[in-house]
């Protein structure tokens, strides 16, 4: 059997293959986890249906990105929990990138900004939905086209929350940069907007921001803090040198991202780690570049 949606009995040694995960794992996580439930055959052998393997390739997923099995099974449960008020705007968002409308993806944005608020819009159903359509392209399931046409749909929509968001009230700025060799962005444009609505201002520095660039930024600006994000743990070196160069520099500094998933790639960087999700991560530094004192400051030449 090659097609995955065309038998609804798929067994395990086929659905193994498939998934690329070995059977004792699936088999533990049915057990210890319930993902998925599974009917079984006369024989009393598990048979996946189509569903199920939508299951535990979500599942798959969130493992490979670095999330403990009873943390990946709980966020498969919520994502697909049809009951929870977020679900139905990450269908449609999803429909919608499918159709390659970017106007119907910054609608249901609105959408989900007005009836959720932006916290729950980012956490919710942005960011639910941008993983899942990154799956679907890394399994050939989605074209690179659409991949891309929906991050700019996102990135507009993202841009124009922060421009039309209230003044900063907050003095300094939010330095926000990629490490050297990381590209992706669209994270941090999420934390910009949800700082820009709790009246932070920010500056995004952007992809591949070199060491050199964010230390003389620093220099330049009147920095209440700044956050550094990598992605790939082999591109986590590079990131760290940059935390390195601005750490000490009289202002709190943040890193976040999956190249620093594990406790042990934690070890010895400088400042503090912004896990969980995005909203928590603006939370995070807001509490920080808003208690009392400016914690920022601008540095004479020199120092």
């Amino acid at each position: 059997m090659t097609d995955e949606g065309r038998d609804a009995g798929m067994a395990i040694q086929e659905a193994s293959q498939l998934l690329g995960v070995p059977s004792p794992t699936l088999r533990s996580w049915e057990r210890r986890y319930g993902m998925p439930t599974t009917p079984r055959s006369t024989g009393g052998h598990r048979r996946y249906s189509p569903e199920a393997l939508e299951q535990l390739r979500l599942m798959r997923d969130e493992v490979a990105r670095g999330s403990k099995a009873s943390a990946a099974a709980r966020a498969v449960r919520a994502l697909l929990d049809t009951d929870r008020p977020a679900h139905d705007w990450v269908v449609r968002f999803l429909e919608a990138s499918e159709l390659l409308d970017p106007p119907g993806v910054r609608a249901v944005l609105d959408d989900a900004f007005e009836r959720l608020g932006l916290a729950a819009t980012v956490d919710d159903v942005l960011m639910p939905a941008l993983r899942r359509i990154g799956d679907l392209w890394q399994e050939g399931r989605c074209d690179v086209g659409q991949e891309h046409l929906t991050s700019e749909a996102v990135r507009g929509w993202l841009a124009r929350i922060t421009t039309l968001a209230p003044a900063p009230t907050v003095p300094g700025t939010v330095l926000l940069a990629c490490g050297p060799r990381d590209h992706h962005t669209l994270g941090l444009e999420a934390i910009a907007a949800l700082l820009a609505y709790d009246g932070i201002g920010c500056r995004m520095l952007g992809a591949r921001t070199p060491e050199r660039t964010l230390a003389t930024a620093l220099a330049a600006t009147d920095a209440a803090a700044v956050v550094v994000v990598s992605h790939l743990p082999t591109h986590r070196r590079a990131a760290v040198g940059s935390l390195q160069g601005v750490a000490g520099a009289g202002c709190p500094v943040f890193y976040a991202g999956n190249a620093f998933w594990f406790p042990d790639a934690r070890t010895g960087v400088p400042g503090t780690y912004l896990g969980g999700t995005l909203s928590v991560a603006a939370q995070t530094v807001r509490r920080a570049v808003s208690g009392g004192r400016r914690p920022g400051h601008r540095r004479d030449e020199g120092s």
